[in-house]
């Protein structure tokens, strides 16, 4: 076999293994409850980056710069705390309309919504952890007016988000 012939059938063999890679990532992100696939592209099309208290809002995507939790100041302390040596951020919103909205965040970590001085409780939740730059999207039934988005329990000092009305 010649010197060619064998690269070309090595390099044939890369594609095909890449190619099943990603077949298998596209399957993964395919098991959430609802599609994702609005999420993956904002966060693969460069997020705009953050720190925790920005104001961000609904339908863009967000590279947000963590804190350590214990230096978060969380409107409502979170339903589960803050474990030592996690992460977390506050990011206020202006809800235009009332209706069901969308929070997809891109690694592992606890979801919060604050609206009105109350905890708002997610209506539905879907996540994979083998689905690449998406680990969880929760909706929330929120009214118009000022929402404050709180992130803790994050292992790592960032994360991208997205915020959008729930199709």
């Amino acid at each position: 076999m010649s010197c060619k012939l064998k690269s070309a059938l090595a390099f044939a063999c890369l594609v095909a293994l890449l190619g099943g890679a990603r077949a298998q990532d596209n399957a993964s992100c395919d098991k959430f409850k609802w599609s994702v696939a609005r999420e993956r592209a904002l966060f693969s099309a460069g997020p705009r980056a953050v720190a925790s208290g920005a104001t961000i809002a609904g339908g863009a995507a967000y590279a947000v710069a963590l804190a350590p939790s214990q230096s978060v100041a969380f409107a409502m302390a979170p339903e589960r705390a803050p474990k030592p040596g996690t992460f977390g951020a506050t990011l206020a919103v202006a809800i235009d309309k009332p209706g069901s909205y969308q929070v997809t965040l891109s690694d592992e970590a606890w979801l919060d919504v604050v609206q009105a001085g109350a905890e708002v409780k997610s209506s539905a939740f879907s996540g994979q952890k083998d689905c690449p730059g998406v680990r969880k999207s929760v909706r929330f039934d929120l009214a118009a007016g000022p929402a404050t988005l709180q992130i803790s329990n994050a292992a790592g000092a960032a994360l991208n988000v997205a915020l959008e009305p729930a199709p």
